[in-house]
């Protein structure tokens, strides 16, 4: 199976079965850093190993440049229209390293990129659910339009003197309501998900606006867990401002 189709095959599994997806910044003095979403899909990997391993599905461990992957696939991209190609066009400064072993049970991606400014990857969760618009489309390998669809809503992070923030919002409060009622079906198996922000800074934290945030020992690393279909909700339930000490 190639690249492309695992990629497509198990990110559209991710939004409609039980997993853990975990939000990683690690933020420089002069704003630059590293962020990263993980996915864990390791519970769905116990309930379907055994049958991929009938079937004789290889382990994989595989790094993918989308930049590279944009690159090769620019012809048919080309035949896009200018909206569809701008939104695969965000997937550009992103990579992703794809573990999966049925034998061990494991399956994990990480989407992640270094940005010189954290505003640089304000498109992260959305280019995490656009990847898999880079799946074969009716064999002919072209990406597929239904992976593309308009984001309902955008989350902007900033960073400036001692003050870092997470700001979601809703781009389209229709089309937001029918992403929902898309995942209805699923809520049953979405229920025991989860989305951990965990955030470390090159201070110690002074202050935040989220009650429920953890600490490292040094207290410059935060932990944030909210229930992923809370989050699918109310994507403002992970709006947080945090204050550094000087």
């Amino acid at each position: 199976m190639k690249k492309a189709q695992i990629l497509a095959l198990f990110l559209a599994t991710a939004f409609t079965l039980s997993c853990n997806f975990t939000e990683e910044i690690f933020l420089e003095e002069d704003g630059s850093g590293k962020l990263s979403i993980n996915f864990d899909g390791s519970e769905l990997m116990e309930m379907a190993g055994e049958e991929m391993m009938k079937s004789n599905e290889k382990a994989i461990d595989s790094l993918i440049s989308f930049k590279d992957m944009l690159e090769e696939k620019k012809d048919s991209i080309a035949s896009l229209s200018p909206e569809d190609q701008a939104k695969l066009k965000r997937l550009e400064p992103f990579n992703m390293h794809m573990v999966m072993n049925p034998e061990e049970k494991l399956m994990k991606f990480d989407l992640f990129s270094e940005f010189k400014n954290v505003n640089e990857v304000n498109d992260a969760f959305n280019a995490f659910q656009g990847a898999s618009a880079l799946g074969p489309n009716g064999g002919e390998g072209k990406p597929s339009p239904m992976s593309m669809q308009d984001p309902t809503s955008e989350v902007k992070y900033a960073f400036s003197k001692n003050t870092f923030s997470r700001k979601a919002k809703i781009l389209d409060e229709e089309l937001f309501k029918k992403g929902l009622d898309s995942l209805a079906g699923a809520e049953m198996f979405l229920s025991g998900s989860t989305y951990t922000l965990k955030y470390h800074f090159p201070r110690k934290v002074k202050s935040t606006n989220i009650e429920g945030a953890t600490f490292s020992a040094d207290g410059k690393t935060l932990f944030y867990e909210v229930g992923f279909m809370d989050l699918m909700k109310d994507p403002s339930s992970l709006d947080l401002e945090v204050e550094l000490e000087n």
